[in-house]
């Protein structure tokens, strides 16, 4: 069979770049690169985008081999109607591997019709890291990339006020872009660049915060194959996802001429100001996906859906939204709770299967952003523990040892945390280290939860207390138990 590219497929479009996009994953393909080829088809946006890799290259060696040409599933409910389709995407006109093509990068950034940059590294992508240097090629971490990238641009133009770009990063980060520009300048400084470079920083380019928001479970694994021979081609960077989105960017107002989002009929938008858009979304909808993972995961089941459909995890998941997560917020509790029904329909979607294992990348960093301010925000207003919550923290921790009964967990999160966490449950295990001494460590670590969790009043005590019961009696016993309290 043969593999997707421009010429089977008969795609002859070819945009003047005008997008650097950091991360070749699944989501921001189809999100991003989709709303981008809506642009150019229907408000003559008449651009492309050219990816270059976080980490890890193999994706970007697939995207070159298919011409930078995916297949998108949309599935799920579009104007009230049950709808399964597909299209092939054709807004990326090539990847760049920073490991073997770096000069390919910095001539990019020499390129007259580049404008944006637009990423999404997760969580734990927007950070300082003093040992990234200029010289390197490439620098460790997406914003001394972003700053190196940069800084050539700035040199190659002469400083050119007209010549700087719009950065809308994707991670999920409150004000993700002034926490950009912040580390941006952090680099400048470290590197000790220039006077004029800072200045041309601020005046030239516009770091925006933005809230995306779609489901995009990624390759279906249980289908591709299937799906492959419906399609009559191989396609190794298939993508399954929701109907549903919404991408609101904080922006000037002359940025709506720039990304023509209404005049193309997307439901994004150009706004002075997205903080309730943004702690909706990110403490119900991704607070939700981050607080099951653990509980889900280990209690045995494998995708969002059958998380939500499942009678004790159902349960759990319900209550957790209804009884922590929106008491925690500032809005409207009808509104929030509206918006809840929402999402736990979004989670049921019968087309979409969600693995719960795609869900775990950087998981500490995205409790950290998406469940503690929730947590921390239940405790002051309430003077309680959010029971559920504490729970799935506690589940996290046990996550982090690595077992699903006689089954490894392939951990994806930074060398430093996997390390830390195999070295204290090694000691746990060994009796050399007690849980709640074990707990102690772990949640006072500040570079990990940006406060000492342990300080919280009753948290180390109940963490240790979910976690003996776990090492007792199992995950499953223990979500039956807590249910079983919440409803006395």
């Amino acid at each position: 069979m043969e593999t997707l590219n421009r010429t089977m497929a008969g795609v002859t479009n070819r945009y003047p770049e005008k997008v650097l996009q950091f991360g070749e994953g699944n989501f921001l393909r189809a999100f991003a690169d989709w709303q981008i080829q809506e642009m150019n088809e229907k408000a003559g946006f008449n651009g492309s985008v050219v990816v270059v890799q976080p980490r890890g290259s193999g994706k970007i060696e697939r995207l070159n081999h298919q011409d930078g040409l995916f297949t998108l599933y949309l599935q799920g409910t579009k104007e009230g109607q049950e709808v399964n389709e597909h299209l092939v995407v054709d807004s990326i006109s090539r990847g760049i591997n920073l490991d073997q093509d770096y000069d390919q990068y910095l001539q990019l950034a020499e390129s007259e019709e580049l404008r944006f940059v637009i990423s999404n590294t997760t969580e734990a992508g927007i950070r300082f890291n003093e040992n990234a240097r200029l010289e390197d090629r490439p620098q460790e971490g997406f914003p001394a990339k972003l700053t190196a990238f940069l800084y050539h641009r700035f040199q190659a133009f002469s400083g050119d006020s007209s010549k700087g770009c719009v950065m809308i990063p994707c991670e999920l980060i409150e004000n993700n872009g002034p926490e950009l520009k912040k580390v941006v300048l952090q680099y400048a400084e470290h590197w000790n660049l220039e006077q004029g470079f800072v200045e041309w920083l601020h005046e030239a380019n516009t770091f925006c915060s933005s809230l995306v928001d779609r489901i995009v479970p990624g390759y279906p694994k249980d289908s591709g194959d299937e799906k492959e021979a419906e399609l009559g081609y191989r396609d190794e960077l298939m993508v399954v996802s929701e109907q549903y989105y919404l991408f609101v960017i904080e922006g000037p107002e002359w940025l709506k001429n720039e990304l023509p989002f209404e005049k193309a009929g997307l439901n994004s938008f150009i706004v002075d100001d997205l903080t309730a858009y943004r702690e909706r979304k990110v403490r119900i909808l991704n607070g939700a996906h981050t607080a099951m993972l653990p509980v889900c995961y280990l209690y045995g089941l494998d995708t969002v859906s059958q998380s939500v459909n499942d009678e004790v995890t159902g349960a759990f998941i319900k209550e957790m939204i209804a009884e922590e997560m929106i008491p925690a917020m500032k809005y409207s509790e009808e509104e929030m709770k509206a918006y809840a029904q929402d999402v736990l329909e979004r989670f049921r979607n019968p087309y979409i299967h969600h693995f719960l294992s795609s869900l775990a990348l950087n998981a500490i960093s995205k409790f950290n952003a998406r469940n503690v301010p929730t947590l921390v925000d239940y405790v002051e207003k309430k003077q309680k523990l959010p029971q559920r919550l504490t729970f799935s923290l506690s589940a996290l921790l046990y996550f982090y040892k690595g077992k699903r009964g006689e089954e490894d967990i392939p951990l994806d999160d930074s060398s430093e945390i996997i390390e830390e966490f195999k070295e204290l449950w090694q000691k746990v295990d060994s009796k050399e280290l007690q849980l709640t001494a074990f707990v102690q460590d772990i949640l006072s670590k500040e570079q990990w939860w940006g406060r000492d969790l342990s300080s919280i009043s009753g948290l180390t005590t109940a963490v240790a207390e979910h976690l003996k019961v776990f090492e007792d009696k199992g995950i499953k016993a223990a979500v039956l138990e807590v249910n079983a309290a919440f409803t006395k």
